[in-house]
């Protein structure tokens, strides 16, 4: 073998090792989203970042899309991995409407589906880094579900949480996925930083028959603290809500603050070592 087909050898197995390569940690990220039940449907909350690293660098990234006529996702993690999941989504909702059976896809197959494909894919060693809010309501039932297959912030993202249960003659019922199988009731949900800043807000003030307003203003008070906690949070949120009527996604918009806080202004007073 001369020189030159031997560097065009190397040069084929290199190409062939990097095609095979996987996604080793995301990149652009983006963090928390908060999902509700509320009295007449889903509520759901983001903000619009998306974090090269720890670089704020897109600030108008829309992590809440309508699926269908009775769903709505949300995504955290890798925004490139959402935007395929969206994509396997819409081939989904349109092979189904090419049926032309009067029926469509509930939120429920719509949840079945996206456990499916994530698990697939981390069965394949190249997981979606995404963790999924689904929301939706049909035909008077309410669905709020959360599919978390690939864990990379926090290890206890690798929970496995299936439950439902009955409200009135609503049935309800909110799903996280996981691989180890672990599963417990619940009737909120949160991604990322949310499942440890805002979960507890939640476990305090949320209840079962609340209005619109009040939903709002709970989603509102979460995405407050997140902001002033979570270093990839920007004050520039969406909120989306899906009833029987449909889907609503708001404009952006942003959250008063104050920083005037001591703890704010000089956060290492005290502290060892500081000047």
């Amino acid at each position: 073998m001369n020189l030159v087909e031997s560097n065009q050898a190397r040069n084929n197995s290199l190409i062939s090792e990097a095609a095979s390569e996987r996604t080793q940690y995301p990149y652009v990220t983006g963090t928390s989203v908060i999902g509700i039940k509320y009295k007449d449907g889903i509520l759901m909350a983001a903000d619009m970042a998306g974090s090269y690293g720890s670089t704020l660098r897109y600030k108008s990234v829309e992590r809440l899309k309508p699926v269908g006529k009775h769903s709505l996702v949300g995504g955290s993690g890798e925004i490139s991995d959402f935007q395929e999941i969206l994509r396997y989504l819409d081939e989904l909702i349109l092979y189904d409407n090419m049926w032309d059976d009067g029926n469509s896809l509930g939120p429920k197959e719509v949840h079945s589906y996206l456990t499916r494909v994530m698990y697939n894919r981390r069965n394949k060693f190249d997981p979606l880094w995404n963790s999924l809010i689904l929301g939706g309501v049909k035909k008077g039932q309410k669905y709020l579900g959360m599919v978390v297959i690939a864990c990379f912030t926090f290890p206890m993202l690798k929970e496995k949480l299936y439950a439902f249960w009955a409200i009135g003659n609503l049935l309800c019922y909110v799903i996280q996925v996981s691989m180890i199988g672990v599963h417990f009731e619940d009737d909120h949900v949160a991604t990322g930083f949310g499942n440890h800043l805002a979960r507890p807000i939640l476990r305090d003030e949320w209840h079962k028959d609340m209005s619109f307003e009040d939903g709002v203003k709970l989603l509102e008070k979460c995405m407050r603290v997140l902001l002033y906690r979570d270093r990839s949070a920007i004050n520039k949120f969406q909120l989306a809500k899906i009833t029987e009527e449909g889907t609503t996604i708001y404009p952006p918009y942003a959250l008063k603050t104050s920083w005037n806080l001591a703890a704010f202004q000089n956060p290492t007073a005290g502290a060892e070592g500081s000047w």
